[in-house]
């Protein structure tokens, strides 16, 4: 392993609060250097319609910190991109683990930088999050799911004005 996955490691171990489940999850791998150049190697990447991987701590996998500065990087370019922040943002989820989560996540998110977030109350199919953009006139849309791929994963699929 190299000494990178193990600087970014204790970076979140210094950062994360005490009880926080990334930290204890962090801390169960703490001498299994595979695991944690695995889950620090790299910073997970935008495929074709957003981030999925692995439910997990790590730069490299899905978990709060992942969502959040995804997040946060669509609402930057929402504002910088001169779209209109009240038109909103739709975001849905699926029943995957910790996908009701991401989701109420990515909507403070949004929140917080004044771009409306309309949030389904429930699981929705990925065709009424795309139906729901339309229909509001919406910026875009996130999804979480990771569709077909197997249950550890997770998935953050973005969707712009015309619902794909």
């Amino acid at each position: 392993m190299k000494n990178e996955q193990r600087q970014a490691y204790e970076q979140w171990l210094e950062k994360l609060p005490a009880g926080d489940p990334l930290r204890e999850e962090l801390l169960s791998i703490k001498d299994d250097e595979g695991q944690i150049y695995e889950r620090f190697y790299k910073e997970i990447e935008f495929g074709t319609a957003g981030l999925r991987g692995i439910c997990a701590a790590g730069t490299n996998r899905m978990n709060s910190l992942t969502v959040g500065r995804a997040t946060q990087g669509i609402a930057s370019y929402i504002l910088q991109s001169g779209k209109d922040p009240d038109a909103g943002v739709v975001i849905a989820y699926d029943c995957r683990y910790h996908s009701k989560e991401f989701s109420e996540l990515a909507a403070e998110i949004f929140a917080g930088n004044g771009i409306h977030a309309y949030l389904f109350p429930s699981m929705r199919p990925t065709p009424e999050l795309s139906f729901a953009i339309r229909r509001l006139g919406a910026v875009g849309g996130v999804n979480m799911t990771a569709s077909h791929n197997p249950k550890e994963y997770n998935g953050y699929k973005v969707y712009w004005e015309d619902g794909a």
